[in-house]
């Protein structure tokens, strides 16, 4: 755990009581806050007051009598569409507004640093897509190649439940807009920008207030390093306002759609090889053709971040490609769960949008397509461009009907649940071929969470009879 700083004595609110507000009341009282706790729940609060906390109704007049700070969960909305009431109450009441990874930051340095030869360094990944794996694969490597990494954030543990870093140790952390929006600290060593597309524009205004959060990240702190995807015009920008000029080793621009040069430092792939170039000549290269936990030219995205922030933390392209070449993947993304008869059967249940759905299309040949659930707003017309390896679609959940509408021009059966549709695209799939899960659309409608789907798809492949 990592106790907070600056709090002995105060009376911290505490709003939102999942992983990551119950971490944070256990770091409060740590650092010698007295944690005040709320949550619209009753289930939570009584888990709260079972741990032995205090609970403070923060939605009455009197709430925020005597409260020092406010403590944030990050899926509560503080700005936009409206702010939440409370966060409103403490606003008048001129009560400071952070989160846990603002108390992460303003924390972690300890009094044992002093002692450090080397003292520890995060790691902090942000952007639309791939974040998770950027995150994970970084992390793999660093413990792949002996040094001393935690993950977490939006992945892994709670960024407060971490245990404090050691000499020369290293922290991964996954960093969602929500978490980056509201954060009062930001100083990560390396920060990671993977990319930018729309997604959570309710929560942040529009597409201008999600870059914007996403971009709080290098602006607020100026990391030492920052790795930046530049694919998209925003990437472009921020890539551009965090340089010194031609040849800063500052940034490391990265790329999958064209190859980079010039007197900086760049990482990019094509074609299936990472290539790394300073100064206008290669320094370095990686086939990743045939790294099975890395497939498709979105995973050699996050191949290229991940290679970038690991060299600005010291580690050598061998080290580096020792990494990829264990590397399993993370489940429900891209997630090879079986090849049978020589068809193989890929999890990408996290493709709850036609983005990231349109990157697992990209990734496979002769894809027999399971997709549906509870289709987003638009539907899927705009996966019409990346249907070329579509060999069939099987259609399941709320929305199969009103995919089969915008899906003319391709072969499709409407299946319902996941066991019929992976039991029929095993049936007609010949060697050669992919079963891929990528629903474009979310799980709610017969799932809880897009990680039950997957599992439902694992389950159904395990269950199919030998070939």
């Amino acid at each position: 755990m990592i106790p907070v700083q600056g709090v002995a004595g105060a009376r911290v609110a505490v709003l939102g009581l999942g992983r990551s507000g119950l971490a944070a009341a256990r770091a409060l009282a740590e650092g010698g806050a007295e944690p005040l706790l709320w949550d619209d729940s009753a289930e939570a609060r009584g888990r709260a007051e079972e741990a032995g906390y205090a609970l403070r109704d923060l939605s009455r007049a009197d709430g925020f009598n005597g409260v020092d700070l406010l403590v944030v969960s990050p899926g509560i909305p503080h700005l936009y569409p409206a702010p939440n009431p409370v966060i409103a109450a403490a606003w008048d009441a001129d009560v400071p507004v952070d989160n846990d990874v603002g108390l992460f930051f303003r924390s972690l340095a300890g009094p044992a640093w002093d002692r450090f030869d080397s003292p520890p360094r995060v790691i902090a990944i942000t952007g639309s897509n791939g974040k998770s794996t950027t995150a994970a694969l970084t992390h793999h490597c660093l413990r792949e190649a002996g040094r001393e990494s935690q993950l977490a954030g939006n992945i892994g543990r709670g960024v407060l439940d971490i245990d404090p870093p050691g000499d020369g140790d290293l922290v991964v952390l996954e960093l969602s807009s929500y978490q980056t929006e509201l954060a009062r600290a930001l100083t990560p060593d390396v920060a990671v920008f993977t990319n930018l597309t729309p997604d959570h524009l309710d929560r942040h205004g529009g597409m201008g207030g999600y870059f914007a959060a996403k971009r709080r990240l290098f602006a607020e702190g100026g990391p030492d390093r920052a790795v930046i995807g530049v694919d998209e015009i925003e990437g472009r920008f921020l890539a551009n306002q965090l340089s010194g000029g031609p040849g800063d080793m500052a940034v490391i621009e990265v790329s999958v759609t064209r190859k980079l040069g010039g007197p900086g430092w760049s990482v990019f792939a094509r074609k299936g090889f990472l290539a790394e170039w300073r100064k206008g000549r290669q320094v370095g290269s990686i086939d990743l053709r045939e790294i099975t936990g890395l497939p498709g030219r979105h995973n050699h995205q996050n191949a290229c971040a991940a290679y970038g922030a690991l060299r600005a933390v010291g580690l050598a392209p061998r080290e580096i490609a020792a990494g990829f070449e264990s590397f399993e993947g993370l489940p429900h993304r891209s997630q090879i769960v079986a090849v049978r008869g020589g068809v193989t059967f890929v999890n990408d249940s996290k493709a709850t949008n036609t983005d990231s759905a349109a990157q697992a299309l990209q990734a496979f040949p002769n894809i027999r397509w399971i997709a549906g659930g509870l289709g987003k707003e638009g539907g899927i017309d705009a996966l019409g461009p990346h249907l070329d390896a579509v060999r069939k679609a099987y259609l399941i959940g709320h929305s199969a009907r009103e995919f089969a509408l915008q899906l003319g021009g391709i072969e499709l059966e409407i299946c319902e649940t996941m066991a019929r549709a992976v039991e029929q695209a095993a049936a007609e799939a010949e060697a050669g071929d992919t079963v891929l899960l990528a629903p474009a659309a979310a799980s709610f409608d017969q799932y809880p969470n897009f990680e039950k789907r997957g599992e439902a798809f694992i389950a159904a492949v395990a269950a199919l009879p030998d070939r």
